[in-house]
């Protein structure tokens, strides 16, 4: 789908792994509109290598993303067996025991589709399904999602490229900001330091200040 930012986050219903080992069916992101900002990232698959460590490196967030109201929810097009099954592995035998946030399974490939960050070769047959000539999984793929249910922040890496997550709650606070304070977030601005005015005063203010 390309680009997202600006638009609606793509809507979806699937099965997900909640508080660590609940299998829920048609989970949805739509809940938290209205309600909540929601940082939505892809991993490209259970039982791998760099996955764990950014799966544990969010969770070791969570309290953070909470407090500033955010929900964190995590997706690849494994099944949700196979999302419950390495929760059950400890983190020193290369599991994700102790995630606590929702794993979402994309196991017919279409949220990540949607989402724009599917990897592999694929097409539409005449019946309009996808047809994959190899292995399809998802992008490192993260999706700041404001209230509206509107995404405002997207980044994708490749797949042996890990994400920051600080610079994720970096992002959320720069939202957050903006929308309390109408203030644009300038070059590495993080929280705590001045925002400015969307105009050439405001600019010209703060460079003249910093």
């Amino acid at each position: 789908m390309g680009v997202l930012v600006g638009k609606k986050a793509p809507s979806f219903k699937a099965s997900a792994v909640v508080n660590g080992g609940e299998i829920v069916q048609n989970f949805s992101l739509d809940e938290f509109i209205g309600k909540n900002h929601v940082v939505f990232f892809f991993y490209p698959k259970d039982f791998t290598f760099v996955c764990p460590s950014e799966l544990h490196a969010f969770q070791e967030k969570l309290g953070e993303f909470e407090a500033r109201g955010v929900k964190l929810v995590a997706c690849s097009t494994d099944t949700e067996e196979s999302h419950w099954a390495w929760l059950q592995v400890p983190k020193n035998k290369g599991g994700i025991e102790g995630i606590k946030y929702p794993l979402v399974a994309d196991t017919n490939k279409t949220i990540s589709e949607a989402y724009g960050v599917l990897n592999g070769e694929y097409d539409y047959d005449m019946d309009g399904k996808l047809v994959a000539s190899g292995e399809m999984i998802a992008y490192r793929g993260l999706f700041l999602i404001d209230k509206e249910g509107k995404v405002r922040h997207q980044l994708i890496n490749d797949l042996p490229l890990g994400r920051n997550v600080d610079e994720a709650l970096r992002m959320v606070d720069a939202l957050q900001f903006n929308e309390e304070n109408g203030e644009v977030c300038p070059a590495n601005w993080t929280k705590g330091k001045e925002g400015m005015k969307a105009s050439f005063e405001g600019v010209a203010e703060y460079l003249a200040n910093n």
